[in-house]
C-alpha cells in the first residue's frame, strides 16, 4: 500500500498496531480505508465520514488514534504512497476550487503548453540529440512500444519515421502488451527499442523495455525526467516537461518532441528529398484540391464494372 521506511510505518502497519484498541467505529473507518486506499487519499473529512456513515468528529478522533495530529496530516501520509497517481487529482481539485472563466481555462492550458515546451527546448543536450538520431537511423529495425495515450502518440512517430526507414513497427495495438512481448521475444543486437512513457507511468511499458535491454536491443526513451522508470533503462533518453493543470500530462510538448526527432532524422537521411517525392506522389490520388485531383483520383481507381444484361 504505502511504501515504508525505518521509522515510518505504511499506513496498513499503523492500523495493525492499533487495531486491538480501536473502538467499533474506528474498526469502521479502518476497514474502509483499507478497502479504498486510493479513494480515501482523495477525500476530505467530510466525505471520508459521509462514505464511511460516521460523524466528522469520529473520522477526526479515528486519525488521532493512528497517533496523527489530526486528519490532515493522516490524509497526507495516505497521500504518499500514491503521489504520481494522486498528483491530476489533487491539481485538478485545487483548480475546480477557484472559479474562473472558460475563456481563462483556455487561456492557462495553452500557458501550460508554452512553458512545457520552452523547459522541453532548454533541458535538451546536443550530444544526446545526435545520439538518438543515430540510434533511429542505424537500427536494423525500429520498435516502438507505448500504451494509454502513448500509444497514440507511438503511432505518431511510427507515421513520421516511416518515410525514411524500412523496419518502423508499431507495437501497442488492441492485443495489448501480450501483442508486443510475443515481437520483442524476437529482437536482437542492433535492433531499436523506442519506449514512450510519461507519468502514469504503466508497468507494460517499462517491462518491455527491460526486456528489449536484456535482449541487447538499444532502447530510446522519451520520458520526463530522470526519475522515471524508464531512464534506468535507456541508453538514450530525450526528457519533455508535461505539467497539465487538469490532466496527468499535457501531450503538446511529447508532441513536439516527436516531431523535433522525426525531422532531425529526415534531415539526416539518405535521400530525404526524394523519399519525400515518392510520399507526395503515392498519396497524390487521395488529395483533394480541385476539380483536377478529382480527375487524377478517378482515373487511378479501377473502373467500375458494368451490370450484366439479364437474358
Amino acid at each position: 500500500m504505502i511504501a515504508k521506511t525505518a521509522g515510518n510505518p505504511s499506513m496498513a502497519q499503523r492500523i495493525a498496531q492499533r487495531l486491538p484498541t480501536l473502538s467499533p467505529s474506528h474498526r469502521q473507518i479502518a476497514d474502509w480505508v483499507l478497502a479504498h486506499p486510493l479513494h480515501a487519499a482523495t477525500m476530505p473529512i467530510d466525505e471520508l465520514a459521509a462514505a464511511v456513515g460516521v460523524s466528522v468528529a469520529t473520522a477526526n478522533r479515528f486519525a488521532r488514534a493512528l497517533d496523527f495530529e489530526g486528519y490532515a496530516q493522516f490524509r497526507a501520509a495516505l497521500v504518499l504512497g500514491f503521489e504520481t497517481t494522486l498528483a491530476p487529482v489533487e491539481k485538478l481539485r485545487s483548480k475546480l476550487e477557484r472559479s474562473a472563466q472558460v475563456a481563462d481555462v483556455f487561456a492557462g492550458a495553452l500557458a501550460d503548453v508554452e512553458r512545457n515546451l520552452a523547459r522541453t527546448r532548454q533541458s535538451l543536450d546536443p550530444l544526446t540529440c545526435e545520439r538518438a538520431v543515430e540510434a533511429v537511423l542505424k537500427a536494423q529495425r525500429v520498435y516502438i512500444v507505448g500504451f494509454g495515450s502513448s500509444s497514440w502518440l507511438g503511432g505518431l512517430l511510427q507515421h513520421s519515421l516511416d518515410a525514411y526507414r524500412d523496419e518502423v513497427h508499431l507495437l501497442a495495438t488492441r492485443e495489448g502488451a501480450s501483442y508486443a512481448a510475443k515481437v520483442l521475444s524476437r529482437v536482437r543486437p542492433g535492433d531499436l527499442l523506442v519506449a514512450i512513457a510519461f507519468p502514469r507511468y504503466l508497468t507494460d511499458t517499462v517491462l518491455l523495455a527491460r526486456l528489449a535491454r536484456n535482449a541487447g536491443a538499444t532502447v530510446l526513451a522519451l520520458t520526463d525526467r530522470v526519475a522515471s522508470p524508464l531512464a534506468p533503462l535507456a541508453d538514450v533518453a530525450l526528457y519533455a516537461q508535461t505539467d497539465s493543470q487538469y490532466f496527468a500530462n499535457s501531450e503538446a510538448s511529447v508532441l513536439a518532441l516527436i516531431e523535433a526527432l522525426a525531422s532531425a532524422v529526415a534531415h539526416r537521411a539518405d535521400g530525404p528529398v526524394q523519399a519525400a517525392t515518392q510520399l507526395a506522389e503515392s498519396v497524390l490520388p487521395w488529395l483533394h484540391t480541385g476539380a483536377g485531383t478529382q480527375l487524377r483520383s478517378e482515373a487511378a481507381l479501377p473502373a467500375p464494372r458494368k451490370a450484366r444484361r439479364s437474358h
